[in-house]
């Protein structure tokens, strides 16, 4: 089947995306408005983006052409911490998705711990064993859109948390004990399976 994004409905182009690419990995996002209220709120367009320095993005969507509380406090603060996302913590992360007023902290909502940062002023979560301070170093917003678009944030990493209790020799990250996930299309969500290995060719 052949299908034309320019003739289809947002939805069914949703539905196409979020159910083919996956898994993907969830940037628990951390902000802090300029009145101090913080905020948090996990994204599943969220990856790395190279380490030579470090930087990850992540997306937010605009529904109704409006900024979500994350976008519009980036955007003024310029810093964001990312949080990783681990199955104990996977609740946490949900229940931190309800859409609620400005002025509602995301962290007591869900039940989680602020923690300080070190070269960034919003907090981080400290349940969360992998965190990313990050400063903000480019932002755009995806043109010719119908509904609000979505803007991508490119932050470049200042400053890692990592728990030791996750950490191998020579700074591995070791996935048995990191337990992380993902997000699938609809309300699924993915553990890791199967780990299998193959060499690159010389």
């Amino acid at each position: 089947m052949i299908i034309d994004p320019a003739h289809t409905s947002q939805s069914d182009v949703y539905k196409i995306l979020t159910g083919s690419v996956i898994p993907r990995p969830i940037g628990w996002i951390s902000t802090i408005s300029e009145d101090g209220v913080p905020n948090l709120a996990p994204f599943s367009f969220f990856n790395v983006v190279g380490e030579d320095p470090p930087h990850v993005m992540f997306s937010t969507v605009r529904p109704g052409n409006s900024n979500k509380d994350t976008l519009n406090n980036v955007l003024a603060t310029k810093q964001f911490v990312v949080n990783m996302a681990v199955e104990e913590l996977v609740e946490a992360v949900n229940t931190s998705s309800a859409s609620l007023p400005p002025n509602v902290n995301e962290f007591d909502y869900a039940g989680v711990t602020q923690a300080p940062g070190i070269k960034v002023k919003a907090p981080r979560v400290l349940e969360s064993p992998i965190n990313f301070e990050c400063e903000l170093v480019h932002h755009y917003t995806l043109e010719d859109h119908k509904h609000g678009g979505a803007t991508i944030m490119i932050g470049r990493v200042v400053m890692f948390h990592v728990d030791e209790s996750v950490l191998l020799d020579n700074y591995k990250i070791n996935p048995e004990v990191y337990k992380p996930v993902a997000r699938l299309a609809g309300s699924n969500y993915a553990k890791l399976g199967e780990v299998f290995s193959i060499k690159r060719p010389q």
